[in-house]
């Protein structure tokens, strides 16, 4: 199953719709990941007469550092013995399309593809009995744009990995990828700048989901981004980037710099 979150001159808010083919069936205003997936209204919308939304709406985007042994390295970094979390703001979300927005105060913002984990069910605490990719809903793709220079300035990530703009996330939703080994590719002006795998994670989707469970409560909708591979790099204005994570598509954003844009 393939989902998304649309705008259209349709609705009077954007909305949760299936994707079959070329084809976009919008779901009932009040749907949630919690909820049983039922289409509601039978006329198709063709995908090209929409705009692709980011295909969460987060309480919470938990992202997990150096989950991946040769970006930890790239950086200088000791692999952790525990994941190591932080979080973005729900404010930083785009979607497919959308443009990342280079903010003055940095000098090194750089890409981060990474395969994104879509919550289905409250996860509280998880025993070792729980299987925790039965709390997934899906797999989308994400970029966690860091403001490099301003991570290392300040130690702590909130603002190097809070900007607005700085997650990226779709363009939609799949459910039926294998997490344990899919591939996750990044391009900037379509060449190849991070080439992993998820077999290659520190600490793969499972663990991190039940890991995650024992200190905070996720909820259905909540986004985990699993980490990044190596080969993170610096994006200028006018670049384009592209996370694909394979089995689920490619996330495509346009980089963008207000100074830029002034000359």
């Amino acid at each position: 199953m393939k989902l998304c979150r649309i705008t259209s001159e349709q609705f009077d808010s954007p909305r949760f719709a299936l994707i079959e083919g070329s084809n976009v069936f919008p779901l009932a205003p009040d749907f949630h990941f919690g909820n049983p997936v039922e289409s509601c209204d039978h006329v198709a919308l063709n995908i090209d007469e929409v705009k692709l939304l980011a295909p969460v709406v987060p309480s919470k985007i938990v992202c997990v550092g150096r989950n991946y042994l040769e970006h930890a390295a790239e950086l200088g970094n000791k692999m952790p013995d525990e994941p190591l979390l932080f979080l973005k703001p729900p404010s930083s979300l785009i979607g497919h399309e959308d443009s990342i927005e280079l903010p003055g105060v940095s000098q090194q913002v750089e890409h981060e593809g990474e395969l994104g984990v879509v919550i289905g069910r409250r996860a509280r605490k998880l025993s070792d009995s729980d299987n925790p990719l039965d709390y997934v809903f899906g797999f989308t793709c994400v970029n966690d744009v860091t403001a490099r220079d301003l991570q290392r300035k300040d130690v702590q990530f909130t603002r190097g990995k809070g900007f607005d703009t700085f997650c990226p996330v779709g363009p939609w939703i799949v459910t039926d990828i294998d997490p344990t080994k899919t591939s996750v590719t990044t391009r900037v002006n379509g060449e190849i700048k991070q080439n992993g795998n998820t077999s290659d994670m520190a600490f793969p989707v499972a663990f991190l989901i039940r890991y995650i469970s024992a200190i905070m409560t996720l909820n259905p909708g909540d986004l985990i981004a699993t980490g990044t591979p190596a080969g993170v790099s610096k994006m200028k204005h006018g670049d384009q980037v592209e996370v694909e994570v394979g089995g689920v598509g490619i996330l495509r954003n346009k980089v963008y710099d207000p100074k830029e844009q002034k000359k």
